[in-house]
């Protein structure tokens, strides 16, 4: 039961939105523009703020959905549904379509943290926006909001959430490797 369920949260989590909506709004391969990635931030870039904010609901349901579904299923294990977040982040970045190249888990991570801890979600993108706004560096707010997330989360969610969340926190830290060396070196645009 386990292992199908985070599989299929991983394949949800693989499906590169970033990448059609980039597609059909604008005709471009956002891969080919600005950073590469497939994420929101790069959408924006490639095919403006509309095809950004599309990015980046459908990348945060890709996430809720499955963890959503996993929490409900009948006799599901505790930690379904953070196994489940865990995989849906991992399809983002790593997904099987691209050869493994995907994005950095942002949006995915807000989804999977709306189903498992409401309220650690809320406190993480109010950080990013807040951040974003401040400094104009995505990958500010981004580092940040995972840190208060998973702060909110330990004081407000089960223990099952919160190890699920400190798994997808450790993988968009990984996925930022060079925006936190970029910031170290005050080089971040």
């Amino acid at each position: 039961m386990t292992w199908g369920w985070t599989a299929v949260s991983y394949l949800c989590g693989s499906i590169p939105f970033g990448l059609l909506v980039t597609r059909i709004a604008s005709g471009k391969d956002v891969r080919e523009v600005g950073s590469g990635n497939i994420g929101a931030t790069n959408v924006a870039r490639a095919a403006g703020k509309p095809a950004a904010f599309t990015t980046l609901f459908l990348d945060a349901l890709k996430g809720l959905v499955p963890v959503l579904f996993a929490a409900c299923a009948p006799g599901a294990p505790p930690m379904l549904a953070a196994a489940c977040a865990v995989a849906a982040v991992l399809g983002h970045c790593f997904p099987v379509w691209l050869r493994f190249r995907g994005g950095k888990g942002v949006a995915t991570g807000l989804g999977v943290s709306l189903a498992l801890a409401p309220w650690a979600a809320l406190a993480g993108a109010a950080t990013w926006l807040v951040l974003y706004k401040l400094f104009r560096i995505s990958s500010i707010g981004s580092l940040a909001g995972v840190a208060v997330a998973l702060v909110t989360a330990a004081l407000t969610a089960d223990r099952q959430a919160v190890y699920g969340l400190a798994g997808v926190s450790l993988l968009i830290v990984l996925r930022h490797q060079g925006n936190i060396r970029r910031l170290l070196a005050r080089q971040e645009s």
